[in-house]
């Protein structure tokens, strides 16, 4: 059967939001950067997609010119910038040595603190001067010598987003160790299934952590970890829930607080431009999680690059985004620090006790970057929580927003409930890059439902199955060049078999990422959901985020999922799952106003088979929606095949689905 594609909104439905002035085009950095390119190139870009295509026509050219602009200091000069071979086999500034962390350090100043922290018990933000931050971090690294971590060894962290984290990183940075963390709401199995493959020699850890008002004591977990991890060697313990807890059960335990007493100096250890930063893992819900590696010249490159031309991010700014150790917004926020901001921190719940929390934060600060995801944007319109009616926010310049892909409603919101002169930056891109492949742009108006621009550096297209490159219509999220923040590999995958398979299989020598893209006719971009998880209804290609955005607008519904099935006897069944809001009901009513809802917004093909109440919609721990596990559950998979339920948020929501597949017999017919 022929795969068609379906068609996102309409642009003639679309509108500008947002335009920068004269002023904020002069004061951008980006700005700053194309007179760099004039001045020691002679190069003169009359707009973004000229400079874009230059910057992807010209990759080598346009990386060497991001290491001579933020002046990158080589220990060892780089013989070579990009060499020849095709992805995934490109290494990048092959020679030459250099450190994150030391660039991170060049922005200690007493302008303003290094680290701004606040949490659900922390009411009142706490600020951490840089001499704290370099003195502590020093202390830390020499403890972290004395352990036997040296260049390349793992440094493991089981931390909520606290500033201890931040510190931790650093000193594993510096050290030239490898850095590898999760946050304290995943289970001792899945921190495992993740550590285990890395062999750490240094665990940090606390012995619990809030959330949403409730304290979870992580003692058991801990020591469960430890156990199955003969490679540490010691454990550093931070009292975050009980400061009198004493941990002598744990072998080679040592409270944060001896470690950082003692006196040392900073140094930063200079690495290969390709030697690994970090291990982030893939979502480990249906599989091992892919334990990707990043190298430490494609980071700091890539993020400066982020940080300042596409988030706009300026000296003694301050820059947020709402996050937890075990999601990769973590490790780009640090990446502000590269750039002379301070960092915001929060450990909690973003809706405890209220969804206005980050906003009296936003003001009290203030915060002039507020990063976030799209789910939580969408929450605040549902709940009518309007932040421009009770909050000072005239400091704030930005709203960032990833995740999932943001509908236009959010954008409609931003604009008339946070702020009317705000950049919205809409992005997308991944653990597999630790930054995004589409974002914000300054020179460029934010047209609503739109992500601005494909980044610099980032040949970013869409593709039919033929590989053939679409304008204007959805298609396969495929990158043509290689980036330096591609993965150097996937920890302890020989000869890259697992990596390959990833990403370059469906067009060989691309990197396909595996989400529905449209490349709009002003170069804007739409991304419109996992293309592993499209609805492919009656030959036509259906993306998720399109039925969840018309759903959204129902009253009464707090969330959906949708998958469909292929039947064995031929055809399908598409059934969607909705969870009410306290005090609504699933009645007739409702289910016509999506029916009609789907049907007008998009077509009859995206109206469900069945529209069923859930007491919970199952989430990972990052707050994805499951798609592909409840999918595998209704067509039969044992559960424990389909999920891993240390992964997710709420392991107990996949019982519904383990016994909806019992009744409904989708093997047969529903």
């Amino acid at each position: 059967m022929e795969i068609t594609y379906f068609r996102a909104k309409k642009m003639a439905d679309q509108k500008e939001l947002w335009k920068p002035s004269s002023s904020f085009l002069a004061q951008a950095n980006l700005t700053k950067y194309a007179h760099f390119l004039q001045q020691t190139r002679q190069l003169d870009f009359s707009n973004y997609e000229a400079l874009w295509q230059w910057s992807v026509e010209h990759t080598a050219d346009f990386w060497q010119s991001i290491a001579e602009y933020f002046e990158i200091d080589f220990h060892d000069k780089p013989k070579q910038i990009c060499s020849e071979e095709g992805m995934p086999d490109t290494r990048w500034f092959k020679g030459s040595t250099l450190n994150y962390a030391a660039h991170v350090f060049k922005q200690k100043t007493t302008d303003h603190p290094a680290i701004y922290f606040a949490s659900e018990r922390q009411k009142q933000p706490l600020s951490i001067s840089w001499k704290v931050v370099e003195q502590q971090t020093a202390a830390l690294q020499e403890f972290l010598k004395q352990a036997g971590v040296k260049t390349g060894d793992r440094v493991a962290a089981y931390l909520p987003n606290i500033p201890q984290a931040t510190l931790s990183f650093l000193a594993t940075n510096a050290t030239g160790a490898v850095w590898s963390s999760c946050s304290p709401d995943f289970g001792a199995g899945s921190v495992l299934d993740r550590f285990k493959q890395i062999e750490p020699k240094v665990l940090i850890a606390v012995d619990g952590y809030t959330y949403n008002g409730k304290a979870y004591s992580r003692l058991d977990e801990l020591k469960e970890i430890r156990k199955h991890l003969p490679s540490v060697k010691k454990v550093i313990v931070i009292p975050y829930l009980n400061e009198n807890e004493t941990f002598d059960s744990i072998e080679g335990a040592v409270l944060w607080e001896d470690v950082i007493k003692q006196e040392a100096h900073l140094e930063f250890v200079p690495v290969p431009f390709s030697h690994p930063i970090w291990i982030l893992y893939s979502s480990g819900t249906t599989g091992a999680p892919k334990a990707i590696t990043h190298s430490h010249g494609g980071m700091l490159l890539e993020h400066y690059k982020y940080l300042s031309l596409h988030n706009d991010v300026h000296y003694g700014e301050r820059f947020f985004w709402y996050s937890t150790t075990g999601w990769m917004m973590w490790n780009f926020v640090q990446a502000s620090l590269l750039v002379g901001a301070s960092i915001v921190l929060y450990d909690g719940s973003a809706g405890y006790p209220n969804l206005n929390v980050l906003w009296s934060l936003t003001e009290k600060l203030p915060i002039h970057h507020f990063g976030t995801s799209a789910p939580y944007l969408m929450a605040c319109l549902k709940n009518k929580v309007y932040p421009n009616k009770e909050y000072d926010l005239s400091a704030l310049r930005s709203i960032g927003s990833t995740g999932s892909p943001l509908p236009p409603e959010g954008f409609d919101f931003a604009y008339r409930h946070i702020k009317k002169e705000l950049w919205l930056c809409s992005m997308s891109g991944g653990t597999d890059i630790c930054t995004a492949w589409v974002g914000g742009n300054p020179w460029k108006p934010v047209i609503e439902g739109e992500i601005q621009s494909r980044a610099l550096g980032c040949a970013l297209y869409a593709f039919d199955e033929n590989g053939k490159k679409l304008q204007n219509e959805v298609g396969e999220m495929v990158v043509t060049k290689p980036m330096p923040c591609m993965p150097i590999y996937f920890w302890g995958d020989s000869n890259n078999v697992r990596y390959r398979s990833s990403y370059f299989e469906m067009y060989p020598g691309y990197w396909r990422h595996g989400d529905w893209v449209k490349i709009t006719r002003h170069k804007g971009v739409i991304i419109l959901g996992r293309s592993d998880t499209t609805l492919n209804r009656q030959g036509v290609r259906i993306g998720t985020a399109e039925v969840y955005q018309a759903v959204d607008k129902v009253p009464g519904i707090k969330d959906s999922l949708i998958v469909n099935i292929e039947l064995p006897q031929g055809g399908d069944y598409m059934p969607l799952f909705v969870l009410m809001k306290p005090g609504h009901e699933l009645t007739d009513q409702v289910k016509k106003e999506i029916q009609q809802q789907l049907r007008k917004e998009f077509s009859p093909r995206h109206v469900p088979d069945d529209i069923i109440k859930v007491a919970a919609i199952p989430l990972t721990i990052s707050g994805k929606k499951m798609e592909a596990p409840v999918k595998k559950i209704l067509m039969g998979i044992p559960v424990e095949k389909a999920a891993k339920k240390g992964a997710m948020q709420n392991p107990q929501s996949l019982a519904f689905f383990v016994d909806f597949a019992k009744h409904r017999a989708l093997s047969k017919h529903p």
